[in-house]
């Protein structure tokens, strides 16, 4: 299982969230505390929003802990939106293609979970997918193609109706396949003025996705595991639920509608 994070409110330093608390993405990467495994190794990025519309990404393969350059990065770049992420590998190959977040145009998106059976679904899954998004797959995960199916299904115009349908989309597929596998997805996205998370499971067992509560500077964080050790200042966000968080801190909770 991977672990995420993400912020959106008054610029700040990438580094306040990314590697300075105390329970950082950085120090997640060598010791989760709310994951199968403890070491997510397997590569990291980040992408964030300045001032165009499209966002700025940086990944690579390394384990976080090991790139020279993203302390430097993440204490100089500044932003008031931004997803982060580190991967520890279920599908797909370490490479740089295959590190979250991926981005299209003004999205970004990182993921963790898996598609339970995603070799046995993956041909007519991406069959789904327009020339144009078929085309912008450059990696092999199931996170990748996850991220161009809800583009697909209209992410752009609904971000409620896309989850609906394709959580349904890939829920009938494990029917129809006698796939047994579960699937446990948390999501992160943004649109370069809001931030989405979503969190489903076809079983009891969610991965692990909190809020928290307003900022010191009025901004909010959306993260695996809390970011500090002061867990009131979190909440847990609800299987089958989907948040949205706006630049000036209001939050939308919602069930997720499985059309």
């Amino acid at each position: 299982m991977c672990r995420l994070a993400a912020y959106i409110g008054p610029q700040i330093p990438l580094e306040n969230i990314v590697t300075a608390p105390k329970h950082s993405l950085l120090f997640q990467s060598k010791d989760a505390h709310e994951s199968k495994v403890s070491t997510n190794g397997d590569g990291f990025g980040i992408a964030w929003y300045g001032l165009g519309p499209e966002p700025g990404l940086y990944r690579d393969c390394l384990p976080a802990w090991s790139d020279e350059n993203l302390l430097s990065l993440c204490r100089l770049v500044q932003a008031p939106l931004f997803i982060a992420h580190v991967r520890a590998s279920t599908t797909g190959a370490t490479m740089r293609t295959n590190c979250h977040p991926f981005v299209y145009q003004n999205w970004s998106f990182a993921h963790n979970g898996q598609i339970g059976g995603f070799q046995t679904m993956q041909r007519p899954l991406e069959a789904l997918l327009s020339d144009d998004l078929y085309q912008a797959r450059q990696g092999s995960t199931d996170s990748e193609l996850l991220f161009l199916l809800l583009l697909q299904f209209g992410l752009s115009e609904s971000v409620d109706m896309a989850c609906g349908k394709v959580i349904s989309l890939l829920e009938s597929m494990r029917k129809k396949m006698f796939i047994t596998e579960p699937l446990r997805i948390t999501v992160v996205a943004a649109n370069g003025t809001d931030l989405f998370a979503l969190r489903y499971a076809s079983d009891q067992y969610s991965p692990s996705l909190y809020r928290s509560k307003q900022l010191d500077n009025g901004g909010i964080a959306i993260a695996s595991e809390p970011l500090d050790n002061m867990r009131q200042n979190w909440v847990p966000i609800l299987p089958s639920c989907i948040v949205t968080v706006s630049a000036g801190g209001v939050v939308l909770d919602r069930a997720l509608s499985i059309s």
